[in-house]
């Protein structure tokens, strides 16, 4: 096998292993630039993943299921955002909670689904000329609706957080909640907002892993996915295109693992599926090592905030 054969369909698999991870990490950066911490998202996945599913097998359309994904990782995010802004409770604490109940009850719901086929899962979509642009092609535009959206949503995400006033409030929301009610606007609701569109985003990410890359239902089909996305919003320094770029690091790690065993290597499956993870401990400690220490984390990012104490 040349490199050529070997690389390509390996790149290609990085950008379908990372696409649930990117969509969960744009969730979880919006969330965390509005100053709110979601530790929730393997949870709020996983909810997406057996909504999304039942709703695909109900229906037999995948795109009502990718609705429902929605809906159910918004919802599941509102329980976060009325625990940490209305209640003022500890986020972290809030957000470890949520994978705790995501968990449980996903595996609640989606008992009766468990080995049930999806009849039409989004499937493979070239796109035109550009599928068939030497090497590029097969790498980005051999694939499903999702990750072409994917694509679209990391310049929307970007260009809204730099190039526009509200995506200017959204920094300044992370940053100093009081200036932004000394301002006139409401910290409070903007905050709810930002923290269910996350949620929702969390829950897309769910629906690709059993609407696209696996169609199937499966209990804890995540496999620590959401936490990996928590990590890669560090890693990423909270900026969208950083959030691609190691996304598709993080999936193109997950992806040697099954090229490895597929070429006869005698590595440990354990060992193979330690990778990603162990990547992810190694990508941290070297950001944090390169920062000094000094991650450019939103100012009031962790932080309740109350009114009575501007």
């Amino acid at each position: 096998m040349s490199i050529q054969e070997f690389l390509i369909p390996l790149l290609a698999a990085s950008v379908i292993a990372g696409t649930p991870i990117l969509y969960a990490a744009l969730g979880e950066l919006i969330t965390e630039r509005a100053g709110i911490i979601n530790l929730g998202v393997e949870g709020i996945m996983l909810i997406g993943a057996v909504s999304g599913f039942m709703m695909a097998v109900t229906t037999g359309s995948p795109w009502l299921g990718l609705l429902a994904s929605m809906l159910a990782g918004g919802a599941v995010a509102l329980i976060h955002a009325f625990l940490t802004i209305t209640l003022r409770a500890n986020q972290v604490v809030s957000g470890l909670a949520l994978t705790i109940f995501g968990t449980g009850l996903s595996g609640y719901l989606g008992k009766a689904y468990i080995g049930i086929p999806v009849e039409k899962p989004f499937g493979v979509i070239p796109l035109g000329p550009l599928a068939d642009i030497p090497y590029i092609g097969p790498i980005f535009f051999q694939h499903d609706a999702l990750v072409y959206i994917s694509y679209v949503l990391v310049v929307i995400i970007w260009y809204f957080m730099f190039r526009t006033r509200p995506g200017l409030n959204l920094r300044a929301l992370g940053e100093n909640p009081a200036a932004m009610d000394a301002l006139g606007l409401n910290v409070f609701y903007l905050r709810y907002i930002y923290v269910m569109a996350g949620g929702a985003l969390g829950g897309i990410g769910g629906a690709y892993l059993s609407l696209a890359y696996a169609p199937s239902w499966l209990e804890n089909m995540t496999a620590g996915r959401g936490w990996i996305a928590v990590a890669l919003v560090i890693f990423a320094l909270w900026n969208p295109w950083r959030a691609l770029m190691g996304a598709y690091l993080f999936g193109g790690i997950d992806a040697l693992g099954f090229r490895l065993q597929v070429l006869g290597y005698q590595i440990s499956p354990f060992f193979l599926q330690m990778l990603p993870y162990l990547f992810t401990v190694i990508i941290l400690v070297f950001v944090v090592a390169r920062q000094k220490g000094r991650l450019t984390a939103p100012g009031a990012l962790g932080l309740s905030y109350d009114r009575e104490e501007r």
